[in-house]
Protein backbone atom coordinates (compact mmCIF):
# COMPACT_ATOMS: atom_id res chain seq x y z
CA UNK A 1 0.00 0.00 0.00
CA UNK A 2 1.73 3.16 -0.98
CA UNK A 3 0.48 6.92 -1.80
CA UNK A 4 -0.52 7.83 -5.07
CA UNK A 5 1.03 11.30 -4.84
CA UNK A 6 4.48 12.17 -6.09
CA UNK A 7 7.22 12.52 -3.98
CA UNK A 8 10.31 10.94 -2.40
CA UNK A 9 10.32 7.48 -2.06
CA UNK A 10 9.69 6.93 1.74
CA UNK A 11 9.77 3.20 1.93
CA UNK A 12 13.34 3.19 2.65
CA UNK A 13 13.49 6.07 4.79
CA UNK A 14 14.98 4.13 7.67
CA UNK A 15 15.05 0.06 8.87
CA UNK A 16 15.73 -1.80 11.70
CA UNK A 17 19.66 -1.57 12.57
CA UNK A 18 19.29 -5.36 14.69
CA UNK A 19 17.05 -7.48 15.67
CA UNK A 20 14.78 -6.28 18.12
CA UNK A 21 15.65 -8.06 22.27
CA UNK A 22 13.68 -10.88 22.00
CA UNK A 23 13.61 -11.73 18.31
CA UNK A 24 17.64 -12.83 18.80
CA UNK A 25 18.46 -16.55 19.25
CA UNK A 26 20.80 -19.12 18.35
CA UNK A 27 19.86 -22.57 18.99
CA UNK A 28 17.93 -25.12 16.46
CA UNK A 29 14.63 -25.41 16.93
CA UNK A 30 13.80 -27.82 13.96
CA UNK A 31 10.66 -29.99 14.05
CA UNK A 32 12.16 -32.95 13.21
CA UNK A 33 14.46 -32.40 17.04
CA UNK A 34 11.04 -33.03 18.79
CA UNK A 35 9.75 -35.98 17.11
CA UNK A 36 13.00 -38.09 18.08
CA UNK A 37 12.30 -39.25 21.48
CA UNK A 38 15.68 -41.39 20.89
CA UNK A 39 17.28 -38.66 20.52
CA UNK A 40 16.48 -36.36 22.68
CA UNK A 41 17.00 -39.34 25.80
CA UNK A 42 20.55 -39.57 24.15
CA UNK A 43 20.99 -35.34 24.76
CA UNK A 44 18.91 -35.71 27.85
CA UNK A 45 22.29 -36.17 30.65
CA UNK A 46 23.90 -33.29 29.22
CA UNK A 47 21.34 -31.13 28.58
CA UNK A 48 20.54 -27.69 30.49
CA UNK A 49 16.85 -26.42 31.83
CA UNK A 50 15.34 -23.43 31.98
CA UNK A 51 13.68 -22.81 35.25
CA UNK A 52 10.10 -20.78 34.72
CA UNK A 53 8.34 -20.01 37.93
CA UNK A 54 4.17 -19.08 36.76
CA UNK A 55 5.38 -15.74 36.80
CA UNK A 56 7.80 -16.00 34.56
CA UNK A 57 11.09 -15.65 36.26
CA UNK A 58 13.91 -17.70 36.06
CA UNK A 59 17.07 -17.44 37.97
CA UNK A 60 19.83 -15.45 36.51
CA UNK A 61 23.63 -14.42 37.32
CA UNK A 62 24.32 -10.55 37.43
CA UNK A 63 27.48 -9.20 35.64
CA UNK A 64 29.38 -5.87 34.83
CA UNK A 65 27.48 -3.44 33.00
CA UNK A 66 23.94 -4.76 33.41
CA UNK A 67 24.77 -7.81 31.80
CA UNK A 68 22.34 -10.64 32.80
CA UNK A 69 22.68 -14.74 32.40
CA UNK A 70 20.41 -17.33 32.65
CA UNK A 71 21.28 -19.81 35.38
CA UNK A 72 20.22 -23.22 33.95
CA UNK A 73 19.68 -26.48 36.10
CA UNK A 74 21.62 -29.37 35.17
CA UNK A 75 19.40 -32.81 34.32
CA UNK A 76 20.79 -34.25 37.14
CA UNK A 77 18.66 -32.71 39.34
CA UNK A 78 15.66 -33.76 37.56
CA UNK A 79 16.41 -37.26 37.31
CA UNK A 80 17.08 -39.90 34.43
CA UNK A 81 13.66 -38.93 31.98
CA UNK A 82 12.43 -36.35 30.65
CA UNK A 83 10.30 -35.37 33.47
CA UNK A 84 6.54 -34.42 32.92
CA UNK A 85 6.02 -31.11 31.43
CA UNK A 86 9.33 -30.31 30.20
CA UNK A 87 9.45 -28.73 26.43
CA UNK A 88 12.18 -28.84 24.47
CA UNK A 89 13.92 -25.60 23.74
CA UNK A 90 16.38 -26.75 21.29
CA UNK A 91 19.91 -27.12 20.71
CA UNK A 92 23.41 -25.76 20.27
CA UNK A 93 26.73 -27.25 20.07
CA UNK A 94 25.23 -30.54 20.74
CA UNK A 95 23.80 -29.32 23.78
CA UNK A 96 19.87 -29.94 24.50
CA UNK A 97 18.24 -26.81 26.28
CA UNK A 98 14.86 -27.62 27.95
CA UNK A 99 12.24 -25.95 30.01
CA UNK A 100 10.26 -26.84 33.13
CA UNK A 101 7.67 -24.73 34.93
CA UNK A 102 8.10 -24.60 38.67
CA UNK A 103 6.93 -22.70 41.65
CA UNK A 104 6.74 -19.37 43.05
CA UNK A 105 9.71 -20.02 45.62
CA UNK A 106 7.53 -17.64 47.68
CA UNK A 107 5.07 -20.34 47.96
CA UNK A 108 4.60 -23.80 48.88
CA UNK A 109 6.36 -26.68 47.08
CA UNK A 110 4.37 -29.74 47.97
CA UNK A 111 3.63 -29.93 44.16
CA UNK A 112 2.98 -33.67 42.97
CA UNK A 113 4.36 -34.94 39.71
CA UNK A 114 0.97 -34.40 37.82
CA UNK A 115 0.29 -31.15 38.59
CA UNK A 116 2.80 -29.39 35.79
CA UNK A 117 5.78 -28.11 38.35
CA UNK A 118 8.67 -30.14 39.37
CA UNK A 119 8.05 -31.80 42.43
CA UNK A 120 9.26 -30.59 45.78
CA UNK A 121 12.17 -33.03 45.98
CA UNK A 122 12.62 -31.93 42.12
CA UNK A 123 13.12 -28.41 43.04
CA UNK A 124 15.00 -28.86 46.02
CA UNK A 125 17.79 -30.97 43.82
CA UNK A 126 17.65 -28.36 41.66
CA UNK A 127 18.86 -25.15 44.53
CA UNK A 128 14.85 -23.92 44.46
CA UNK A 129 14.17 -21.89 47.38
CA UNK A 130 12.34 -18.92 49.01
CA UNK A 131 15.59 -16.22 47.77
CA UNK A 132 13.77 -14.65 44.84
CA UNK A 133 16.45 -12.14 44.85
CA UNK A 134 18.27 -13.27 41.72
CA UNK A 135 15.13 -14.05 39.55
CA UNK A 136 14.05 -11.61 37.08
CA UNK A 137 11.69 -11.64 34.13
CA UNK A 138 12.06 -10.73 30.32
CA UNK A 139 10.27 -7.69 30.70
CA UNK A 140 12.73 -6.61 33.09
CA UNK A 141 16.04 -8.21 31.82
CA UNK A 142 15.11 -9.25 28.24
CA UNK A 143 17.32 -6.59 26.86
CA UNK A 144 20.35 -7.68 28.71
CA UNK A 145 20.46 -11.46 28.58
CA UNK A 146 22.34 -12.46 24.96
CA UNK A 147 20.94 -13.88 21.95
CA UNK A 148 20.62 -17.55 23.20
CA UNK A 149 19.51 -16.62 27.56
CA UNK A 150 16.66 -14.51 25.25
CA UNK A 151 15.93 -16.83 22.70
CA UNK A 152 15.41 -19.49 24.95
CA UNK A 153 13.98 -17.46 27.33
CA UNK A 154 11.19 -16.12 25.17
CA UNK A 155 10.55 -19.65 23.80
CA UNK A 156 10.14 -21.09 27.27
CA UNK A 157 7.23 -18.18 28.39
CA UNK A 158 5.71 -18.52 25.16
CA UNK A 159 5.38 -22.15 25.34
CA UNK A 160 4.96 -22.91 29.34
CA UNK A 161 1.83 -20.30 28.86
CA UNK A 162 0.53 -22.00 26.03
CA UNK A 163 0.26 -25.02 27.94
CA UNK A 164 -0.93 -23.50 31.58
CA UNK A 165 -3.82 -22.32 29.45
CA UNK A 166 -4.85 -25.70 26.96
CA UNK A 167 -5.62 -28.61 29.29
CA UNK A 168 -8.82 -29.44 27.36
CA UNK A 169 -8.98 -29.82 24.33
CA UNK A 170 -10.83 -26.67 21.97
CA UNK A 171 -13.18 -28.98 19.71
CA UNK A 172 -14.43 -31.65 22.17
CA UNK A 173 -13.77 -30.29 26.07
CA UNK A 174 -11.21 -33.61 26.46
CA UNK A 175 -8.38 -33.53 28.41
CA UNK A 176 -5.11 -32.98 26.09
CA UNK A 177 -1.42 -33.91 27.17
CA UNK A 178 1.32 -32.74 25.62
CA UNK A 179 3.72 -34.49 22.67
CA UNK A 180 6.37 -33.95 20.72
CA UNK A 181 8.69 -32.54 23.42
CA UNK A 182 6.30 -30.02 24.66
CA UNK A 183 5.55 -28.95 20.96
CA UNK A 184 1.95 -30.32 20.46
CA UNK A 185 -0.38 -30.90 22.57
CA UNK A 186 -3.29 -34.73 21.64
CA UNK A 187 -6.85 -34.85 22.96
CA UNK A 188 -7.42 -37.99 24.87
CA UNK A 189 -11.30 -38.23 23.26
CA UNK A 190 -10.52 -37.94 19.61
CA UNK A 191 -6.81 -37.73 19.19
CA UNK A 192 -6.96 -34.34 17.58
CA UNK A 193 -3.51 -32.49 17.98
CA UNK A 194 -3.31 -28.93 18.79
CA UNK A 195 -0.32 -26.87 18.78
CA UNK A 196 0.55 -23.45 20.03
CA UNK A 197 -1.13 -20.37 19.41
CA UNK A 198 0.17 -16.78 18.63
CA UNK A 199 -1.93 -13.57 18.03
CA UNK A 200 -0.60 -11.62 15.67
CA UNK A 201 -0.15 -7.39 16.16
CA UNK A 202 0.96 -5.03 14.43
CA UNK A 203 3.05 -1.95 16.14
CA UNK A 204 3.51 0.96 13.58
CA UNK A 205 5.61 4.11 13.47
CA UNK A 206 3.72 7.04 11.90
CA UNK A 207 5.49 9.79 10.96
CA UNK A 208 4.87 12.63 9.01
CA UNK A 209 7.76 11.74 6.22
CA UNK A 210 9.66 14.31 7.24
CA UNK A 211 11.05 15.13 10.96
CA UNK A 212 8.07 14.45 13.27
CA UNK A 213 6.58 10.67 14.85
CA UNK A 214 2.96 10.27 16.63
CA UNK A 215 3.25 9.23 19.62
CA UNK A 216 0.11 8.08 21.86
CA UNK A 217 -0.47 7.08 25.44
CA UNK A 218 -2.97 4.55 27.18
CA UNK A 219 -5.07 5.92 29.95
CA UNK A 220 -3.61 3.26 32.68
CA UNK A 221 -0.17 4.16 31.92
CA UNK A 222 2.15 6.53 33.86
CA UNK A 223 2.22 10.22 33.57
CA UNK A 224 4.77 11.08 30.34
CA UNK A 225 4.33 7.14 29.23
CA UNK A 226 4.27 7.44 25.08
CA UNK A 227 4.70 4.78 22.55
CA UNK A 228 3.78 3.97 18.92
CA UNK A 229 0.53 3.16 18.02
CA UNK A 230 -0.30 -1.03 18.12
CA UNK A 231 -3.44 -3.18 17.81
CA UNK A 232 -4.40 -7.19 17.29
CA UNK A 233 -5.02 -8.38 13.34
CA UNK A 234 -9.17 -9.47 13.26
CA UNK A 235 -9.79 -12.42 11.43
CA UNK A 236 -9.71 -12.07 7.63
CA UNK A 237 -7.52 -9.04 7.98
CA UNK A 238 -4.64 -7.87 6.28
CA UNK A 239 -1.56 -7.01 8.18
CA UNK A 240 -1.67 -3.61 6.17
CA UNK A 241 -5.13 -2.93 6.47
CA UNK A 242 -4.59 -3.75 10.24
CA UNK A 243 -2.18 -0.93 10.21
CA UNK A 244 -4.45 1.35 8.44
CA UNK A 245 -7.66 0.57 10.43
CA UNK A 246 -6.30 0.73 13.94
CA UNK A 247 -4.51 4.04 12.93
CA UNK A 248 -7.74 5.55 12.07
CA UNK A 249 -9.37 4.32 14.96
CA UNK A 250 -6.81 4.89 17.67
CA UNK A 251 -6.01 8.76 16.50
CA UNK A 252 -8.23 8.93 13.31
CA UNK A 253 -5.23 9.54 10.88
CA UNK A 254 -5.35 8.35 7.65
CA UNK A 255 -1.93 6.63 6.73
CA UNK A 256 -0.02 5.47 3.64
CA UNK A 257 3.14 4.14 2.17
CA UNK A 258 2.87 1.35 5.22
CA UNK A 259 6.20 -0.52 5.21
CA UNK A 260 7.55 -3.61 6.83
CA UNK A 261 10.36 -3.37 9.91
CA UNK A 262 10.64 -6.34 11.62
CA UNK A 263 8.74 -8.66 14.04
CA UNK A 264 9.08 -9.44 17.64
CA UNK A 265 7.88 -11.90 20.05
CA UNK A 266 6.07 -10.83 22.93
CA UNK A 267 4.84 -14.25 25.42
CA UNK A 268 2.35 -12.19 27.10
CA UNK A 269 0.38 -14.47 26.91
CA UNK A 270 1.19 -15.17 22.97
CA UNK A 271 1.62 -12.27 21.37
CA UNK A 272 4.21 -11.67 18.09
CA UNK A 273 4.70 -7.64 17.21
CA UNK A 274 4.77 -7.33 13.38
CA UNK A 275 6.40 -4.20 13.07
CA UNK A 276 5.58 -1.56 10.07
CA UNK A 277 6.13 1.80 9.41
CA UNK A 278 3.62 4.40 7.53
CA UNK A 279 2.98 7.63 6.37
CA UNK A 280 0.39 10.63 7.84
CA UNK A 281 -0.17 14.31 7.56
CA UNK A 282 0.06 16.30 10.70
CA UNK A 283 -2.03 18.58 9.61
CA UNK A 284 -5.34 15.82 9.91
CA UNK A 285 -7.13 16.22 13.13
CA UNK A 286 -6.29 13.62 15.69
CA UNK A 287 -9.65 12.12 16.81
CA UNK A 288 -8.50 9.69 19.94
CA UNK A 289 -10.43 6.61 20.98
CA UNK A 290 -12.43 6.73 24.03
CA UNK A 291 -11.82 4.04 26.52
CA UNK A 292 -8.18 3.03 24.67
CA UNK A 293 -6.22 6.03 23.56
CA UNK A 294 -5.69 8.96 26.45
CA UNK A 295 -3.44 11.70 24.63
CA UNK A 296 -1.67 11.34 21.03
CA UNK A 297 0.74 13.62 19.98
CA UNK A 298 3.46 14.81 17.28
CA UNK A 299 6.89 14.98 18.40
CA UNK A 300 10.04 16.09 16.40
CA UNK A 301 13.25 14.27 15.65
CA UNK A 302 15.04 16.21 18.13
CA UNK A 303 12.72 15.47 20.75
CA UNK A 304 12.21 12.64 20.76
CA UNK A 305 16.22 11.95 20.79
CA UNK A 306 16.35 13.66 23.61
CA UNK A 307 13.70 11.59 25.54
CA UNK A 308 15.83 8.11 24.30
CA UNK A 309 19.09 9.64 25.92
CA UNK A 310 17.11 10.59 29.29
CA UNK A 311 16.12 6.47 29.92
CA UNK A 312 13.27 4.27 29.48
CA UNK A 313 10.65 2.64 31.01
CA UNK A 314 12.09 -0.26 32.70
CA UNK A 315 15.58 -0.30 34.71
CA UNK A 316 17.56 -2.75 33.25
CA UNK A 317 19.16 -3.41 36.49
CA UNK A 318 15.88 -5.04 37.58
CA UNK A 319 15.57 -2.79 40.39
CA UNK A 320 11.96 -0.92 40.56
CA UNK A 321 12.29 2.74 41.50
CA UNK A 322 9.56 3.99 40.11
CA UNK A 323 5.89 3.06 39.92
CA UNK A 324 4.94 -0.32 39.01
CA UNK A 325 3.11 -1.05 35.17
CA UNK A 326 1.08 -3.61 34.15
CA UNK A 327 2.56 -6.93 34.37
CA UNK A 328 5.19 -5.85 36.59
CA UNK A 329 7.34 -3.29 34.49
CA UNK A 330 9.50 -1.38 36.56
CA UNK A 331 8.69 2.79 35.27
CA UNK A 332 11.05 5.35 36.03
CA UNK A 333 9.97 7.99 38.38
CA UNK A 334 9.80 10.53 36.01
CA UNK A 335 8.85 13.32 37.69
CA UNK A 336 8.95 16.90 35.44
CA UNK A 337 9.28 14.23 32.24
CA UNK A 338 7.00 14.72 29.41
CA UNK A 339 7.89 12.11 27.48
CA UNK A 340 8.74 8.42 28.41
CA UNK A 341 9.64 6.37 25.70
CA UNK A 342 9.25 2.21 26.08
CA UNK A 343 12.10 0.52 27.12
CA UNK A 344 14.99 -1.91 25.15
CA UNK A 345 13.04 -4.77 25.72
CA UNK A 346 10.27 -3.60 22.97
CA UNK A 347 10.42 -3.59 19.49
CA UNK A 348 9.07 -0.46 19.57
CA UNK A 349 11.84 1.02 21.23
CA UNK A 350 13.80 -0.06 18.22
CA UNK A 351 11.60 1.36 15.80
CA UNK A 352 11.90 4.63 17.66
CA UNK A 353 16.01 4.39 17.93
CA UNK A 354 15.95 3.65 14.37
CA UNK A 355 14.04 6.45 13.16
CA UNK A 356 15.28 8.50 15.48
CA UNK A 357 18.95 7.88 13.83
CA UNK A 358 17.81 8.20 10.37
CA UNK A 359 17.24 11.78 9.79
Amino acid sequence: MTSGTAGPDLRAAFHLDEDPSLSRSTVDRREQLRVDPAHSRALWPDARVVLVDPHGRTPVERGEGGSVTLLMAPTSTLGDETPDGAVLLGEEDGTAYWAVRVPDPAEAHANDAGSGFMTAEQWARAGGGPDHENWTDLRTSGADLDARGAGLLTTAVALLNWHDRSGFCARDGSETYPIKAGWARLCTAHQHEEYPRTDPSMICLVHDGADQVLLARQPIWPAGRYSVLAGFVEAGESLEACVARECAEEVGVDVHTISYLGSQPWPFPRSLMIGFSAVADPDQPIKLQEGEIEGARWVTRAELREALEAGEWSHRDGSSRGAQGVGGTAFEAGAGRELILPGGVSIARAMLEAWAAAG
